[in-house]
């Protein structure tokens, strides 16, 4: 799937309800300065475009300031970085939390390249998804991608 594929089935779900709106620039350009890198091409045009968090699997990615966020429980992705995502300091810069699963499986985005590796983080373990974020959005679309087979792919010293 296509960038602008990605983003024109997003954009269907949300015309569907249940998405906050589309976020401000002003949000944006904060996020990325906290963030200290700028969002990933395909998650900034879904936030500027379509909806401010809310999309993906289950109630939704993160979004910036005044967007999606999870019950109220978590921040928007850029008061979540400033807090650290990872105290133990195993996660590098540039990694930011964007969806968490539960039992404290989150799915992370790495800012430092355009196209948006994931990674995922849980039980102190760190480690890259093999996919893109567009991958992503589209196997959690299609049911392919879930908590299951995030976790059947966590390194082995982890697990034991």
């Amino acid at each position: 799937m296509t960038e602008d594929q990605v983003v024109e089935s997003i954009r269907i779900a949300a015309q569907a309800g249940g998405m906050p709106p589309p976020a401000t620039l002003e949000a944006v350009i904060e996020a990325e300065r906290i963030i200290g890198f700028r969002i990933p091409p395909l998650l900034r045009r879904l936030y500027l475009e379509v909806a401010n968090g809310g999309f993906g699997p289950g109630r939704g990615v993160l979004g910036v300031r005044g967007g999606n966020w999870d019950g109220g429980n978590f921040m928007h992705i850029a008061e979540i970085y400033e807090q650290g995502p990872d105290p133990s300091g195993q996660i590098p810069p540039g990694m930011v939390l964007l969806y968490d699963w539960g039992c404290t499986i989150w799915s992370m985005t790495d800012f430092r390249d355009p196209s948006g590796p994931m990674w995922c983080t849980h039980q102190g373990d760190f480690w890259p998804q093999g996919i893109t974020l567009a991958e992503w959005i589209t196997e959690t679309a299609a049911g392919s991608l879930t908590v299951h087979t995030i976790t059947a792919s966590q390194p082995a010293s982890a697990r034991d």
